[in-house]
């Protein structure tokens, strides 16, 4: 493991496959494929080949970052279940990342961010505005007043590609981090125990 520290984060929370890595405060790789589906098949060969063209070794990471949601229910499991799967075998920590941190790095001050929820809806989490500390989920044509600028679905872009700011947040929480990864639903179906089972592999 090297000195400075060394992070592969990944999401697929939305229509896309995306990773990055991270050495210190250098992005080494980044890449977004568009996707609507087969992120399960597309995601490790994609890590892979960001990790080649880098010349690093999976042996070299010291920390996985990964988006944890909102966003599409399958997607969401399908990178936090890599994102485990890959801590355990390289006993290093992984570090679930939320779509609102991510959206909101680089952006200083009060704020709101925003993911798409579909039907015209969106996931809106405020920041430095206390009626919206908690996320939630709201119809585009009705958003509760919020401070700041919105950044996300509807608003300013992100200052950060999504899996370079989940990178750059993991590497400065993944010394501290002593939770698991776990999927950030919104909507009450997709939080139903029983269409949410844990990894086979951390069984």
């Amino acid at each position: 493991m090297p000195d400075t520290p060394l992070v592969l984060a990944f999401d697929t929370s939305a229509a896309h496959c995306a990773a990055a890595l991270l050495l210190g405060d250098q992005v080494l790789q980044s890449v977004v494929e568009p996707m609507a589906k087969g992120q399960a098949e597309r995601l490790l060969v994609l890590c892979s080949e960001l990790m080649a063209k880098a010349n690093i070794k999976v042996s070299d990471l010291s920390a996985i970052g990964v988006g944890i949601g909102p966003g599409n229910f399958t997607g969401i499991r399908i990178s936090v279940s890599a994102a485990r799967g890959l801590a355990l075998g390289l006993g290093v920590p992984a570090v679930g990342v939320s779509a609102f941190d991510a959206l909101r790095l680089g952006t200083q001050g009060p704020c709101a961010c925003a993911v798409d929820a579909r039907r015209d809806m969106v996931y809106l989490q405020g920041y430095e505005n206390p009626n919206l500390s908690d996320p939630g989920q709201y119809p585009v044509a009705e958003l509760p007043a919020f401070d700041g600028p919105l950044i996300g679905t509807g608003g300013h872009p992100p200052v950060h590609p999504v899996a370079e700011a989940i990178a750059r947040l993991a590497a400065t929480r993944f010394l501290t981090e002593t939770m698991r990864p776990a999927p950030l639903y919104l909507r009450p179906a997709d939080a139903a125990p029983s269409r949410d089972p844990a990894p086979v592999i951390l069984s």
